[in-house]
């Protein structure tokens, strides 16, 4: 496949733009609105599935009792798996039909999530939950593909930021039910939901969505990899990847650890308020920022909102501090006084637990400007040179390094001081921002900034 040259700032790298945005002038019909909103009940389901997991998996620990290594493995399996299923999952969206590789990956959710009210000892669990991971990767990996693919050039980062809202809605949403129905009604239940949504997602692909009537020979991995635009991006994933995984989960165990370990001893409602601050506002804020950075240029979007996370994680650590310094303590106290309900509890939480809210929800809105713009980036290389599942499937593997290595490294700075982990990924968003931004000046020029 002969891959042409995605140097931006040049005449062809203008003309195919233009190009393409000239095909999309129509903007959405019905019936790519169908295709859109079929996709987008996939993420939902697929996002639903996997907070399920996330929030029953302390349950599993409890019931099957494993060792170090074994309980490991009850986290990594996925991970491991979803490693990789990357390469072979994206080479066969791009070689064969993705709406067919994409009802084969929801189909395989909709088994995997029934054997999970089934299974009876580790080793079941941690085998399930490596089909986990593939089906993950599918149902993300191809419904992004495809959202990409459908979406008009000029439209592509707002429809992707509209699916990772769905995705992110599912994420609340599991989170708050899942443990609910547990407790009323058991892991059958819980798992007939999600086996539910996962069938309705394969219903309305099947129903809605179009066979993909694009073909791509060879192996567009080899291509993409050398793609100046994808190098470009690379520069700022790779490290930005540090920083994500280390913020997300330290956000959490901050709020939820003991004060003699350096987080502020806060129960359960308080810290699932910390965490939900976080995803609601990056679920509110992904569909304008998306559409705003259609309208305004993507890779600004993507060097401011990984600059700001980056400024807003090294704040995390200092929660208490702001909330004394901007009088929380006496604000909620008059609030307690005049009898409010909610006063005395917030205040029993001390100064850092509003100013952490805010802080958590600060770093959804900087991801929310940074995600969908970055998304649509790579499904502009991906689409026009005939490898979208390819482009998203190097997005991934991009990403691996840092979700790996990050929160190890991070565990070790945290036995020094838990604000190590917050500086060191902070330090890691600004310096991907960084290196984004001399990389973008030094391979396409001063322009490229705005006109990505």
């Amino acid at each position: 496949m002969g891959v042409p040259d995605s140097n931006d700032g040049t005449a062809a790298g203008d003309s195919r733009r233009s190009a393409r945005s000239g095909e999309s002038a129509a903007g959405t019909g019905d019936g790519t609105r169908r295709q859109l909103y079929a996709l987008y009940l996939t993420r939902f389901a697929a996002g639903f599935g996997l907070m399920t997991l996330v929030t029953l998996l302390p349950t599993y620990v409890n019931r099957f009792d494993p060792s170090g290594l074994v309980l490991g493995l009850f986290v990594s399996a996925v991970t491991i798996a979803k490693t990789g299923a990357i390469v072979p999952i994206a080479w066969a969206g791009d070689r064969y039909d993705k709406r067919q590789v994409l009802l084969g990956g929801i189909g395989l959710g909709v088994g995997v999530y029934a054997a999970f009210a089934f299974v009876a000892s580790s080793l079941g669990f941690i085998g399930v939950r490596a089909l986990q991971g593939v089906t993950l990767v599918a149902t993300g990996l191809l419904s992004t593909a495809l959202v990409g693919q459908l979406a008009p050039a000029d439209e592509r980062a707002g429809a992707i930021g509209k699916a990772n809202a769905w995705r992110l809605a599912a994420g609340i949403v599991g989170a708050l039910a899942a443990g609910q129905l547990y407790e009323y009604a058991g892991f059958s239940a819980v798992y007939a939901v999600v086996v539910t949504l996962m069938f309705a997602a394969v219903c309305a692909v099947t129903l809605f969505v179009d066979r993909d009537p694009t073909r791509v020979g060879g192996f567009p991995f080899s291509d993409l990899a050398f793609n100046r635009r994808i190098l470009t991006l690379t520069a700022f994933r790779a490290p930005y990847a540090f920083s994500v995984e280390v913020v997300r989960a330290w956000v959490p165990i901050y709020a939820g650890a003991a004060a003699a370990t350096g987080g502020l001893a806060y129960g359960a409602v308080a810290v699932s308020a910390v965490v939900t601050a976080e995803r609601a506002t990056n679920m509110l804020v992904q569909p304008f920022a998306g559409r705003l950075s259609d309208r305004v240029g993507r890779a600004a979007f993507v060097f401011a909102g990984g600059g700001a996370y980056g400024l807003i994680a090294f704040l995390v650590p200092l929660s208490p501090r702001i909330g004394e310094a901007v009088s929380v303590p006496a604000t909620l106290g008059t609030l307690e006084a005049a009898g409010v309900p909610a006063g005395a509890a917030v205040a029993a939480l001390g100064p850092g637990f509003l100013p952490l809210v805010a802080l958590s929800g600060l770093l959804g809105v900087a991801d929310a400007f940074r995600e969908p713009a970055s998304m649509a980036l790579f499904a502009d290389e991906g689409t026009s040179d005939g490898g979208v599942a390819s482009s998203f499937g190097i997005r991934e593997l991009v990403w691996r390094p840092g979700s790996v290595a990050g929160p190890m490294i991070a565990g070790v700075l945290t036995d020094y001081s838990m604000a190590y982990a917050f500086y060191f990924g902070g330090a890691f968003a600004v310096a991907g921002a960084v290196l984004f931004l001399a990389a973008l000046w030094r391979v396409h020029g001063r322009s490229a900034l705005s006109s990505w």
